[in-house]
C-alpha cells in the first residue's frame, strides 16, 4: 500500500485511451467501502462520461479546465443532512478515488467545488447542480477527472517525509 500512496500525484493531463470499464467499476467498488462517521455514507456520485458534460464540467471552477480531456470524472457529493461529518466523509472518498486510481495505472486530480466559483462568478455547486440536474439536498464537494496521465511524475521520495510534523508525547 506504501507503494501506491508513494505513486500517487496530481495529474491534469490524460491521453486519449479509454478506461477499461473495470477499472472504472473497481474505483467505484473501491469508494463504496470508504469508512463514514456512525456509518452513515452520505456520500453520492456521478460518473461522467459523456464529452460535452465534460467539457461543460470544465467550466465549473478557474482551474477545472484539464476535465474537458479526460475520458471520464467522478463528482463527489453529500447530503448533509444525513450526517454532521459530511464533508470529511466525502473527503475519505477522495482520498479513496486517488489511491484506487493510482492502484489501476490512472490519474486523477482533487477538483475543489465546495466554495468554488465559475469563471463567471456563479457558485460552482449550482453550476453542478443545474448541470447533472442534482437535487437541492447534496453539497457537491468535489470532481475528480481520471484517465492515463499524459505526463510523467516522479513517485514521492524519503526525502518528502518530515519528521519534524510529527511530535510524539
Amino acid at each position: 500500500m506504501l507503494e501506491t500512496i508513494r505513486k500517487r500525484r496530481s495529474f491534469r493531463t490524460f491521453n486519449k485511451i479509454p478506461v477499461e470499464e473495470e477499472k472504472i467499476n473497481t474505483i467505484l467498488r473501491a469508494i463504496q467501502f470508504a469508512p463514514s462517521a456512525n456509518h452513515k455514507n452520505p456520500w453520492r456520485f456521478w460518473l461522467v462520461k459523456n464529452k460535452e458534460i465534460l467539457t461543460q464540467l470544465s467550466q465549473a471552477t478557474p482551474w477545472g479546465s484539464f476535465i474537458a480531456q479526460a475520458p471520464l470524472a467522478i463528482v463527489v457529493c453529500a447530503d448533509e443532512a444525513l450526517s454532521r461529518e459530511w464533508l470529511e466523509d466525502a473527503s475519505i472518498v477522495g482520498a479513496y478515488i486517488y489511491l484506487e486510481a493510482t492502484n489501476q495505472g490512472l490519474g486523477t486530480c482533487w477538483v475543489q467545488n465546495r466554495g468554488s466559483k465559475t469563471p463567471k462568478g456563479k457558485d460552482s455547486e449550482q453550476y453542478i447542480r443545474d448541470l447533472l440536474n442534482i437535487s437541492d439536498n447534496l453539497r457537491i464537494v468535489a470532481t475528480f477527472p481520471i484517465g492515463y496521465p499524459d505526463e510523467e511524475k516522479a513517485s514521492h521520495s524519503d526525502q518528502s517525509f518530515q519528521p519534524d510534523k510529527i511530535r510524539t508525547v
